[in-house]
């Protein structure tokens, strides 16, 4: 089967559009389009870390402009989204649920085995749940036995909710306070839903049009991660014969390393709007820092997970977006008590930046500030004090 030659520019058109980033408002607005989203990605990754408002909110927003956070809970709420983790945690649309059943399975089977007493205690909690209804973790008293040694040192009961959860014991939404609610599966799982168990090759082709519908662009690697919490799964021997029916191509790019693979009904001249994007850290355009190198010719690195001392541009640096171009990255953190953004770094891309563009980057910057309850910008510092006075002057203009 011939490859398709790409130029790196028609690679990123591809990738963004895929990443539903090609324009503004393309799934166009509402709770509707919240859910087109959630459907068209397969999957919107889930992190806690509240500097800014959460990534999946944050994802969500960077492609429904008029969205509500709420939005998303009553989604779930209806039984058209669920959470789950798979590579991570993250929402995925109800109607792939059957496809999460493998991963289910991997981790009842190829967890570390449980004592008595873990065993014991799952049970007892199903019970409960089964008797009473939905738990919270709090809804235990503290059956730690020893101090806490760490973040991660779970105690019992809730180390017992999350192994029922990820084995599909339980499934979990989320409280107005973020905090995980317990439910039987029954509780949350439309009637209608399909829980067939799919066979180890219809669970690999679901990985790898997910992951290819979701990237544009893939390489075996990324493909790989999606499914790597099921061992021996069968994504390669699976891609092998996609490739020989035609259902997808291989692609050659100038200056990327292969080998590469797209669907074979992929349009490979999309176009892309001259649009701004402030993006999530766990946006999925930039899950993979390799791509974003090897494809925009951006070295980035989310600095939460590193040491103070050694951070180049902040604790929580956002990228941002424009056209096919990255043009900086933000440390941001909302100070809500004063309804505040607090720019500590913005840091310029080695790149020039035209009036146009500029102007779209203070929209952005004033939507992001409301979309994080905010009233107020103060901005400490940049490496382009030049651009950052034009944006400080048109903040001063009001909103």
């Amino acid at each position: 089967m011939e490859a398709i030659e790409l130029n790196r520019s028609q690679a990123r058109k591809i990738i963004l559009h895929a990443a539903g980033l090609s324009k503004k408002g393309l799934f166009g607005t509402g709770i509707e389009a919240v859910y087109k989203v959630i459907d068209h990605l397969g999957y919107v990754q889930l992190d806690t870390n509240y500097v800014v408002e959460r990534a999946h909110h944050h994802a969500i927003f960077s492609r429904v402009p008029d969205y509500q956070t709420e939005w998303l809970a009553a989604l779930c709420d209806d039984g058209d989204v669920f959470e789950y983790f798979t590579s991570d945690a993250g929402f995925l649309p109800m109607h792939d649920f059957r496809f999460l059943l493998p991963v289910k399975k991997a981790f009842a089977t190829q967890g570390s085995p449980l004592t008595k007493a873990q065993s014991d205690l799952m049970k007892q909690i199903l019970d409960q749940v089964e008797r009473d209804g939905a738990v919270m973790v709090g809804d235990f008293e503290n059956d730690r036995v020893e101090a806490s040694s760490g973040w991660w040192d779970w105690r019992p009961a809730k180390v017992a909710l999350e192994r029922l959860y990820l084995e599909g014991k339980l499934m979990i939404n989320r409280n107005s306070a973020f905090q995980k609610v317990y439910h039987l599966p029954l509780d949350v799982v439309p009637t209608d839903t399909d829980q067939t168990m799919p066979t180890d090759e219809d669970y690999a082709r679901y990985v790898i049009k997910r992951t290819l519908g979701t990237l544009g662009i893939s390489s075996v690697k990324e493909m790989a991660w999606r499914a790597r919490r099921v061992k021996g799964n069968l994504v390669k021997k699976e891609l092998e014969k996609m490739l020989q029916t035609g259902e997808i191509k291989t692609v050659i790019i100038d200056g990327v390393k292969g080998p590469l693979y797209i669907l074979a009904d992929t349009s490979i001249n999309a176009n892309i709007e001259d649009e701004v994007f402030i993006l999530s850290p766990f946006d999925i355009l930039n899950v993979f820092r390799s791509r974003l190198k090897e494809f925009f010719d951006f070295d980035y690195q989310i600095e939460c997970f590193v040491p103070a001392p050694k951070r180049k541009f902040g604790y929580f640096s956002l990228p941002i977006l424009a056209g096919e171009r990255f043009i900086a990255r933000m440390d941001a953190k909302a100070d809500r008590k004063k309804k505040t953004l607090i720019v500590h770094n913005l840091h310029f891309e080695p790149i020039e930046i035209d009036e146009i563009t500029l102007d779209k980057l203070v929209y952005n910057l004033k939507e992001f500030t409301l979309f994080n309850k905010c009233n107020d910008v103060i901005f400490k510092k940049s490496n382009r004090s030049d651009l950052l006075k034009l944006i400080s002057e048109a903040f001063s203009d009001g909103y």
